[in-house]
């Protein structure tokens, strides 16, 4: 093992997380306990390119182990509309009482920080890298003042990540799609539900 860099990616060259992305997709689906086919076509070109090409602000950091991609966080600012409150993916099963991505009690129209992205190789985990990652991902996403509040989205069936996210200041927000993703929310006025 070389040592483990970290590197911010500049606009637009996020190609080398391509791999680590669709590796977290099927990850993310061998650990669903509800509806893992969702997870069929989920993709680097499925899921983070377009969020990448469409967030207000976005930043992509890769750790490298000499010169091959281990990980990487994606993270960004966006403001959210009731639109985006309410939308619901059709192929999702759905019941009258549950909630998309964005709670209740966040007012809206509002600017807020998304953690959206962050993957360790299975051999490199236990080493801090992951730790590393969000910790860098939340520094960035706390210099906007006006975002005061940053959301985290886990897939069902991936405790560890969910007991991660908690024992890094994280709250417990809310089940999204009917508990398919557990949602936590980061920010200094949160008060969760």
């Amino acid at each position: 093992m070389s040592k483990i860099t970290f590197e911010v990616l500049q606009e637009s060259n996020i190609e080398p997380c391509r791999v680590l992305c669709d590796e977290l997709m099927r990850f993310q689906q061998s650990k669903a306990t509800i509806f893992p086919s969702a997870f069929d076509n989920m993709s680097f070109d499925t899921r983070m390119k377009p969020a990448y090409d469409s967030a207000l602000e976005k930043q992509v950091i890769l750790a490298k182990d000499g010169d091959t991609a281990i990980g990487y966080v994606f993270s960004t600012i966006d403001v959210i509309t009731e639109e985006m409150r309410d939308f619901y993916p059709e192929q999702m099963p759905r019941k009258a009482e549950d909630i998309g991505f964005y709670p209740a009690w966040l007012e809206l129209p509002q600017k807020v920080g998304r953690l959206s992205n962050l993957y360790v190789r299975e051999q490199y985990k236990g080493q801090g890298i992951g730790s590393t990652l969000c910790d860098m991902a939340m520094e960035w996403l706390r210099s906007f003042s006006d975002a005061p509040v940053t959301f985290t989205y886990i897939s069902n069936g991936n405790d560890v990540a969910y007991d991660f996210y908690l024992h890094k200041g994280f709250k417990p927000s809310h089940d999204v799609f009917g508990g398919f993703i557990r949602a936590v929310c980061y920010g200094h006025d949160v008060v969760v539900e």
